[in-house]
């Protein structure tokens, strides 16, 4: 094993081995979503589809089992490399004389280059949401970027009883909604929603991106209750969504979609190129 670490404290030959059970792991993971995706084809009867699906589906687990296990093995044998450099000892990767058939220094320098990009992004991401707040003041709206202070991150704990009665008045304000609270993991709660299929049309595909966007906007950690009432009211709009125009353009069909988008505050609909 030592005889392969040409680096300090790098097995090279367990490193090399790792990179495959990485592709081997994502291959495994790829093939338990397409088992997901394919469901129960391919039999006559829905027993037989039921069994194969089952059966397929467990091998594939087995399979990520398996390989997560061997990634995990040889983890331990890669070591841990020198701290004399942000990417460690890769930069001797540089002298690779084959740099165009195995590009591995570029390819870690640009995968290092996107985790500070994402961290930058997801900290100013976190900035705006945090301000979202019904306590803003107008000095604190004049207050610069640089100045405003570092917000702090807030845990709101709520009785179980209050969460089923807010649950309960939002369900008598929208009768034609359903609207089921579960508790799978104890007193956390959560709305049961269909996170798992996508549907086929089009329309529904761009209601579901703007109900997500809606979720962004919907942002008071203070007022949890109107949060949902607020939501809710938004996502009642949608009960008109074949039958009112743009308001903009006044059509009730563009590419032939209707409005899918509807304002925040007015909840008047508009066409996503009419909206701007």
């Amino acid at each position: 094993m030592a005889d392969g670490a040409l680096s300090p404290g790098v097995n090279l030959e367990a490193f090399s081995q790792a990179i495959a059970a990485i592709q081997a792991l994502r291959s495994s993971v790829t093939r338990v979503f397409d088992c997901l995706k394919d469901g129960m084809r391919n039999k006559e009867t829905l027993e037989g589809r039921e069994k194969g699906f089952v059966a397929a589906f467990q091998e594939s687990l087995h399979s990520v089992s398996r390989d997560l296990g061997e990634l995990e093995r040889l983890s331990n044998l890669v070591g841990k490399p020198s701290e004399n450099h942000p990417l460690h000892n890769s930069g001797l990767l540089s002298l690779d004389p084959v740099q165009d058939k195995t590009p591995l220094y570029s390819q870690l320098l640009q995968a290092y280059k996107w985790s500070n990009k994402l961290q930058y992004h997801a900290g100013l991401a976190s900035g705006l949401l945090n301000q979202q707040s019904l306590k803003r003041s107008a000095n604190q709206m004049g207050v610069s970027a640089k100045r405003r202070p570092k917000a702090q991150p807030t845990t709101l704990v709520l009785p179980p009883q209050y969460v089923d009665d807010v649950i309960n008045r939002i369900d008598r304000m929208f009768p034609e909604m359903s609207i089921q609270l579960s508790r799978p993991n104890g007193t956390s709660a959560m709305l049961l929603l269909d996170i798992w299929s996508k549907s086929n049309y089009q329309v529904f595909q761009k209601v579901t991106d703007h109900a997500t966007t809606a979720l962004l906007h919907y942002q008071l950690p203070q007022m949890p209750d109107v949060v949902v009432r607020s939501f809710m009211t938004w996502l009642r709009s949608y009960i008109k969504l074949f039958q009112a125009p743009c308001q903009r353009c006044g059509k009730f069909l563009q590419d032939g979609l209707p409005p899918t988008w509807r304002d925040f505050r007015t909840l008047e609909a508009f066409h996503d190129t009419c909206r701007q």
